[in-house]
């Protein structure tokens, strides 16, 4: 049976504080859809004192911040959008359209469509998260979406240009320096200068989740994402000072971080208490991982992997490493989870940043229903249907007169019935 060893904050006190963003979300969006860009500009001043004269950068502006990027950084960043464009090139060859005769003369297909307009949010502040320009727009460009427009905030009133060069080479079309929740609603609503796109997507912070959360329906998005999610799933053969460093690291993201462990091994939680203890004494970040750790983490200690894999599925977590003698248990049976990372020679971190999956996942136990942002995510699966014969025509449409008829459906029926008696026999 499963023992806790420590737990996070309670669910009433999340859905405490989740309401109160959700009042502030909901306000700030009828303002912008009021207001528009007047709106925009206050909420901008407001909070990021970020005042330009328009917050789309011309080429001009993209061309020199371009051209001042190290060398290094080009590189590094080439290298991370060299993987995730061909992991997102295999994955969008996997999905094929089809067309299929079912019976003789009657033809049925689906074709994949790439959504016409993309709005990609790339996250700034503290951490600005030049990954999610590869992770959103250049996923989209590699679906095929037309226009990928993308917003970022300011850093301390000055234009974060790696995050920009990122954007650029992504294959961005627009680039705002925009953030929060006025980015969000400004490309899903649109405002006089800011052309409403069907689809927003990227990670953010609580309040730009919501504000995808509560958009959603008028525009498309990604999935709900919440406060970064890690889950480490460790047997005696781990090592504390690794699973401590794993956790931490994520915990960093923000306050609300959850993280959790799930061991088999009481000695290796013990030993990771402590080495957490000892990390936060040192970590530049420990002010936010500590927070996080103590308000959210979680340590459940079990009898074996049977019953890890239990309540691994249980937490439905966003990253899930698994640092045991055997991870591909976990591969094979682990059923909820946004990315799995096997084997204690990978991590977190690189998903987030290089490695070529993508690091936009879903969290708040939504893994139990959807996966990540891929390219199929950017994607329409729609179908089509023809008939090529009136006889068939006229042969279907007696069995869909009768079911149609079975539902009380007369109008719907005559549908059915028309082609009958105008391709039937007696139409003859």
């Amino acid at each position: 049976m499963a023992t806790y060893l420590k737990k996070g904050k309670v669910a009433k006190a999340i859905q405490q504080d989740d309401e109160k963003i959700s009042q502030i979300v909901s306000s700030t969006i009828k303002r912008i859809e009021v207001g528009g860009d007047r709106a925009i500009r206050e909420l901008s001043l407001k909070f990021d004192h970020w005042n330009p004269n328009s917050f789309r950068l011309s080429n001009d502006q993209i061309y020199e911040i371009v051209s001042s990027i190290p060398q290094q950084t080009a590189k590094d960043i080439e290298f991370a959008q060299n993987n995730i464009r061909r992991f997102a090139e295999e994955q969008r060859k996997s999905m094929q359209d089809i067309e299929v005769e079912i019976m003789p003369n009657v033809i049925l297909g689906h074709k994949n469509i790439p959504v016409n307009s993309v709005g990609c949010y790339i996250p700034g502040g503290r951490y600005p998260m030049v990954a999610s320009a590869h992770m959103s727009v250049l996923t989209a460009k590699v679906a095929g979406v037309k226009r990928v427009i993308a917003c970022t905030p300011p850093i301390n009133g000055q234009i974060p240009a790696a995050t920009v060069y990122a954007m650029h080479k992504a294959g961005a079309d627009e680039i705002y320096i925009l953030g929060g929740i006025q980015a969000m609603a400004g490309m899903a609503i649109g405002t006089e200068t800011i052309e409403a796109v069907d689809m927003i997507v990227g990670p953010g912070n609580a309040f730009v989740a919501e504000a995808k959360r509560q958009l959603f329906g008028r525009v498309g998005i990604d999935l709900f994402a919440g406060p970064t999610e890690t889950l480490v799933i460790a047997d005696e053969t781990s090592d504390p000072e690794m699973i401590a460093t794993d956790l931490l690291g994520q915990g960093e993201h923000g306050p609300t971080s959850p993280g959790a462990l799930i061991t088999t091994s009481r000695k290796v939680a013990e030993q990771t208490l402590e080495e957490i203890k000892r990390q936060l004494e040192i970590l530049p970040t420990a002010d936010v991982a500590k927070a996080s750790w103590e308000d959210y983490g979680q340590i459940i200690l079990v009898e074996n992997e049977q019953e890890a894999l239990v309540e691994a599925d249980k937490l439905a977590f966003e990253h899930v490493e698994v640092l045991t003698k055997n991870p591909d248990f976990f591969l094979e049976n682990m059923t909820n989870y946004g990315c799995l990372f096997l084997g204690p020679e990978t991590n977190v971190a690189y998903g987030d940043k290089v490695i070529g999956t993508n690091h936009t996942l879903p969290t708040k136990r939504a893994a139990r229903y959807t996966g990540g942002l891929w390219v199929g995510k950017f994607l329409k699966t729609v179908t089509y249907q023809k008939i090529t014969s009136k006889e068939q025509s006229a042969f279907i449409g007696e069995y869909a007169a009768r079911l149609c008829q079975l539902e009380n459906f007369s109008g719907h029926a005559e549908q059915a019935l028309l082609r009958v008696r105008k391709y039937g026999n007696k139409g003859k």
